[in-house]
């Protein structure tokens, strides 16, 4: 690569960096109290910029504004933890993405966006993508444009570097029995998981646009975890991610309880919540509020819109202060960035945001950062979590409750007491 284009891509990213305050090289000084909590600063090197590849990517140094965890002290009682996470992160006309980036700045919160491998590969180049059991090329949510790829490419780098995640929502979105991702195996899961990493990191040779300013993170590093299309194939796609480095899965659906591993990863799965107006739960995500309100249809009854959407706002804030006045079972939450039925899901997202990131203990965490919450946690501690059942408070209180000595965190760990010298 030319010098002259190594400085105008570095230029690009530090443009990118100022526009984020966010510093590509180093993070900020001191400690905040927000919708995280208590959390110091992550420091990275100074003067970090590394191109990675054909330069889609670069290791620009830790991502900044991630909270560092903290293991629970004896009688503590936990934070309640709150994800929102998007499938098939990607911007389009409707500029969604770029609009739940702000909401999240201007909230003090991160989110998990599930980025779409082929929203980064353009529909002429779509031959690369070999999809399992499908011809190449095929795929259920198409391709991408130019301006699409560029739009995407920068979301995806301003929401990093304001300490957002980037996971992955894999590729072509196929479902159902023929030839759907529940019919993969675990080889094909992995040539599926590979393929998304792959586009992401060569995006820009894809798409021909080599002066933009490259994704400010190595991809094989902080890509830990996803969600599967349509919720199906977890079992054989957590066995290939657990081979591949994943940390945890958000794949499947689960009552409001402390979560566990399987296979090595954290099932961190949406869970079930009350329905306003129905003696049935309902789960955590805009698709299966809309299905059961206006059926197959994404633009019912608009008489219906506003109500429908106070019906998701209040039903997830129900399932919140279940958990917030009870276990304190992290809530989790999984929407897409669409307009069904007039937006209302989206505007009901934004007022559970509003509503609860700014509570006393409540932090609004991407998955990265619940997962290295729990990472840092005594294992008997967590498991005592989970004798709690859904809405159930210790009856003892919490001090009594975890106050147990609990075991020193292993050498390494996130949350482990510094060595003395």
């Amino acid at each position: 690569m030319a010098a002259t284009q190594r400085i105008a891509i570095g230029a690009m990213v530090a443009a990118a960096c100022a526009a984020s305050l966010a510093g590509c090289a180093t993070g900020s000084s001191g400690s905040k109290e927000g919708a995280h909590g208590p959390q110091q600063a992550v420091q990275a090197p100074k003067h970090v910029f590394r191109l990675i590849g054909d330069g889609s990517t670069a290791y620009t140094g830790l991502q900044p504004h991630l909270a560092k965890p903290e293991r629970l002290k004896p009688g503590q009682k936990p934070p309640q933890f709150v994800v929102f996470s998007w499938d098939g992160a990607g911007e389009d006309s409707q500029k969604l993405f770029s609009h739940f980036r702000e909401v999240a700045k201007e909230n003090n919160v991160h989110m998990t966006f599930f980025l779409s491998g082929v929203y980064m590969l353009p529909k002429d180049k779509r031959d690369l993508y070999h999809p399992p059991k499908h011809s190449p090329g095929s795929s259920e949510i198409g391709f991408n444009d130019l301006q699409g790829i560029s739009d995407t490419a920068k979301q995806a780098r301003l929401a990093w570097l304001a300490g957002n995640e980037i996971g992955t929502h894999f590729n072509g979105h196929f479902c159902g029995p023929d030839g759907g991702v529940g019919t993969w195996s675990v080889k094909e899961w992995k040539s599926e998981i590979n393929q998304a990493k792959q586009f992401v990191k060569t995006w820009k040779t894809n798409s021909g646009l080599k002066n933009a300013a490259p994704l400010p993170f190595d991809y094989d590093k902080e890509l830990i975890g996803g969600r599967t299309p349509c919720l199906e194939g977890q079992k054989n796609f957590m066995k290939a991610a657990s081979q591949m480095g994943f940390r945890y899965d958000s794949s499947g659906v689960d009552d409001q309880e402390w979560p566990k591993k399987k296979d090595g990863l954290w099932d961190l799965s949406m869970q079930l919540v009350p329905f306003p107006g129905h003696t049935y739960e309902q789960l955590t995500m805009d698709y299966n509020f809309m299905v059961n309100q206006s059926g197959n249809r994404t633009q019912g009854d608009p008489d219906k819109f506003d109500y429908w959407g106070d019906q998701m706002r209040d039903g997830l804030l129900k399932g919140f202060y279940r958990a917030y006045d009870g276990n304190r079972a992290p809530l989790i939450m999984g929407n897409h960035f669409e307009s069904w039925n007039g937006g209302t899901y989206m505007r009901a997202v934004e007022d559970v945001v509003k509503s609860v990131c700014g509570k006393p203990d409540v932090r609004c965490v991407s998955f990265h950062e619940l997962s290295d919450w729990l990472d840092a946690q005594d294992p008997k501690t967590l498991k005592k979590l989970r004798t709690l059942n859904v809405g159930e408070a210790p009856r003892q209180g919490w001090a009594s409750f975890l106050s147990g000595k609990p075991a020193p965190a292993p050498k390494g760990v996130p949350g482990a007491p510094a060595e003395k010298k």
